[in-house]
């Protein structure tokens, strides 16, 4: 509990009375928009009558926008528009783009006619239907990225005494709820609002969403007069850029190894006063050639796209080493956003637990998101602690470890996933119902959870270890940047993701064969692909260790080579 009197401090503004309408603003986006995700399939190619693959390739590049525009929205806002302008922006703009799609639900002639099963005649939908439709995923996009950059740094702002400093307390414990709130609203999402479109309709199932995203909006602007709302400052992609354009500048300037502080340039009261060996034709940024014409009087440069400090030059060494290890992370997120293709096989399957319930085939995240949550507590509260009982010391396992053990768990679910579709094709075929695009098989589909459970198992282990490794490898100065990498590499494994997608389909497809992922996916070969994605995965291990190798020690949690503290503690 807070007990800290934040609300009697210099600043009139903000303070604890704020930050239920930005958690709930930000809670409220969540659940809306997670919850059209999980159906989206189903919608596009029964109600668009689309092609597995281009629906898929649909939702790839929807994600992917999602994931990436918070890092412009945080860039933006950082720089030029600030925080509130940034989320009201992206309130707007998220209501707008769900009312949209609601309204695809509602309007005659939106959607092409029903596919007519028995003369096999399917009409694709016309471009004027399909141009509110993705009209409708791009301000979702935009919208969601304007919310997302900036609600959590302008809760914290709301925190601030007047004086500049902010109650550590108060802090961890907004940042605690507000991730409490946001994944409940997932949760929420996944279940409840995949349970209305699965039982009352497109209609109902797409407009609660929408008022969602109303209540969102609304619960924003209601404590717009409590909000601090602080003025943009300079961002620290400019810094990064100046120093790529002031070693280009100085290419022909030399090197030498008797270098001492003052051939460089730092700001004042800084504790690196030389730049490290690696990446060394970075250094010529900021060396200081000619002094009374480099710098001015008080020390700063005369021109700073000429000349950096060895803080910025640092700064970006920092960001380029850890390039690698993130890109590792590119594969196992592939593997977790073929999601779209476990909707299809779970509709496909006898998804009853009870003769009266059946879970929605858009539910089954929900299993990979309990076994992240699950392992997270187990593993802080119980593990670790009886590890170090038995160590007689504190003691955790190493960020190289967990990240390693994340990237099998990931190679594993693959494993699982294409093994229960083999068995299900087999029985559909053998069932002669493989023609039928809507039958059921006798088979349950709770022989998903393999692949569920190690799904969830493999973001917690590296996706979460990705996160720290992050925070503990860059400088502070950087911390916004490592923010966002996380979201630049799901972005990135969408798109690529979809890259794989098409290449499979395009070569299977070869020579008038069916190909693997057809839109009936008793006719493909489903399992094959997950296979291709399994090797993909194992190949991904073996570049993420050749990685770990080339990268050397990780500072880890607490900041040094052996995630030690003060001697005192270990790896597990």
């Amino acid at each position: 509990m807070i007990t800290e009197p934040l609300l009697i401090n210099k600043n009139p503004k903000g303070g604890l009375r704020t930050l239920p309408f930005i958690i709930a603003n930000e809670a409220f986006e969540r659940m809306a928009t997670v919850g059209f995700t999980p159906n989206m399939i189903l919608y596009l190619c029964r109600e668009y009558n689309m092609e597995t693959t281009a629906a898929t390739n649909i939702i790839f590049i929807w994600t992917a926008a999602t994931n990436f525009l918070p890092i412009v929205g945080a860039l933006l806002a950082d720089s030029y528009v600030g925080r509130y302008r940034m989320i009201g922006f992206g309130c707007f703009t998220c209501l707008l783009g769900m009312v949209l799609l609601w309204s695809t639900t509602i309007l005659p002639g939106a959607k092409p006619p029903a596919c007519d099963q028995l003369r096999n005649v399917c009409e694709s939908a016309t471009w004027s239907q399909l141009m509110p439709l993705y009209f409708a995923f791009g301000l979702m996009s935009l919208g969601s990225g304007g919310i997302r950059s900036s609600s959590l740094a302008f809760g914290a702002e709301q925190l601030d005494k007047g004086d500049g400093t902010k109650s550590k307390g108060a802090l961890q414990s907004y940042f605690s709820w507000y991730y409490v709130f946001v994944s409940a609203s997932s949760i929420l999402a996944v279940t409840c609002i995949v349970y209305i479109q699965d039982n009352l309709g497109w209609k109902v199932g797409f407009g609660v969403p929408a008022m969602i995203m109303l209540l969102s909006a609304l619960s924003f602007f209601l404590a717009s007069p409590f909000y601090v709302k602080s003025k943009a400052n300079t961002s620290l992609l400019p810094g990064l850029t100046q120093v790529l354009v002031a070693s280009f500048k100085n290419r022909r300037t030399k090197l030498t190894t008797q270098a001492t502080e003052e051939m460089y340039h730092h700001g004042k009261g800084s504790m690196r006063l030389m730049p490290s060996e690696n990446l060394r034709f970075l250094n010529k940024a900021c060396m200081v050639k000619h002094p009374e014409q480099d710098l001015t009087p008080d020390g700063r440069a005369s021109n700073p796209s000429s000349l950096c400090t060895v803080e910025q030059v640092e700064e970006l060494k920092a960001l380029i080493k850890v390039i690698p290890i993130w890109s590792t992370g590119i594969m196992i997120a592939v593997t977790i956003s073929q999601s779209s293709f476990l909707v299809l096989q779970a509709s496909s399957m006898d998804r009853h637990v009870t003769p009266n319930f059946e879970i929605p085939s858009g539910s089954f995240t929900i299993f990979a998101i309990l076994t992240l949550t699950v392992w997270i507590g187990l593993y802080d509260r119980a593990l670790l602690p009886l590890a170090s009982k038995i160590k007689g010391k504190p003691c955790q396992l190493s960020l190289k470890l967990r990240m390693g053990i994340g990237l099998l768990f990931s190679t594993a679910s693959m494993t699982a996933w294409a093994i229960v579709e083999a068995a299900r094709r087999s029985i559909a075929i053998n069932e002669g119902i493989s023609d039928d695009l809507r039958a059921v098989v006798q088979m349950s589909a709770l022989w998903q959870l393999p692949y569920l459970v190690l799904s969830g198992l493999a973001m917690a282990f590296n996706l979460i270890g990705q996160t720290e490794f992050y925070y503990t490898e860059l400088p502070k100065s950087m911390s916004s940047i490592a923010s966002t990498l996380s979201g630049a590499g799901l972005s990135a494994a969408n798109l690529l993701a979809s890259l794989i997608m098409n290449a499979v389909d395009d070569i299977t497809k070869r020579g008038g064969k069916g190909g693997w992922i057809p839109s009936n996916i008793n006719k493909g070969h489903y399992d094959y692909y997950y296979w291709l994605l399994t090797g993909l995965s194992m190949a991904n291990f073996l570049y993420y260790l050749a990685c770990c190798k080339a990268y050397g020690p990780f500072k880890g949690r607490f900041g040094t080579a052996f995630d030690d503290k003060d001697g005192m503690e270990e790896e597990c």
